[in-house]
């Protein structure tokens, strides 16, 4: 109001700010822009535009944990609101399951492996497959392919004991189900594909970005690079 009396009526401004009993300091004021407001909204720009699937969890911890800058929870929420990016996703309603029996934790690296076979199709048609292999201890993606007769005489002579879960019963082989879900929507159903080599290439590249920069809420928000140094 003692802005507009200024500028529309021509009055003083300490005159305005009598009439309307505002001090002239608060008048003056004017906000500074910070520096590190514009660095934090250009960061969660650049992750949620290369990182689709991402949600705020996993933009802060990649923030915090990934590249160690140590900006409070409150204020990178408070930026990403702003920016209207909590509206990307719209959320999904979960259905009500019975309770799954609770997982073997590996206490180390290279106890328990688990594998798994996705698939898709290029744009032509034709159909391909993807062989999941991860460590259960770190869930540190490797992406080895072997055919199933090969497996069987690799693990042989290194005295490695395969276990296979029941038919229908896919909690029985739930990191590897887990990764599954994250490999299907991270990039595999981003884009379409014309050749396996570049389904090859976008693998490559986003195994090592799923290895060493994102967060895993399962590993206490780490990479699975972290937690592999952790275990050395």
């Amino acid at each position: 109001m003692a802005t507009w009396a200024v500028k529309s009526k021509g009055r003083s401004i300490r005159r305005s700010c009598e009439l309307f009993a505002v001090s002239e300091t608060c008048y003056r004021y004017k906000p500074k822009l910070s520096s590190e407001n514009e660095q934090i909204a250009d960061w969660l720009v650049r992750l949620t535009h290369n990182q689709r699937n991402w949600g705020f969890g996993l933009c802060y911890l990649f923030l915090r944990n990934v590249k160690g800058l140590m900006w409070s929870h409150k204020r990178v929420y408070r930026i990403y609101r702003l920016l209207e990016l909590n509206l990307r996703i719209k959320p999904k309603r979960r259905l009500v399951r019975e309770v799954p029996q609770p997982l073997a934790v590996p206490e180390a690296i290279n106890q328990v492996w688990s594998m798994d076979f996705m698939h898709d199709n290029l744009d032509d048609g034709r159909q391909y497959r993807l062989f999941n292999v991860l460590d259960d201890f770190n869930r540190c993606d490797n992406g080895p392919e072997y055919l199933s007769g090969a497996l069987q005489e690799w693990s042989a002579r290194r005295s490695i004991r395969i276990d296979y879960i029941q038919p229908g019963k896919p909690q029985q082989n739930a990191y590897v189900e887990r990764f599954n879900r994250t490999v299907r929507y991270d990039w595999l159903s981003q884009t379409l594909f014309g050749s396996i080599e570049e389904v090859q290439d976008a693998a490559t590249r986003w195994l090592w970005t799923y290895n060493n920069e994102r967060p895993n809420m399962a590993l206490g928000g780490i990479t699975p690079r972290q937690k592999l140094a952790m275990a050395a």
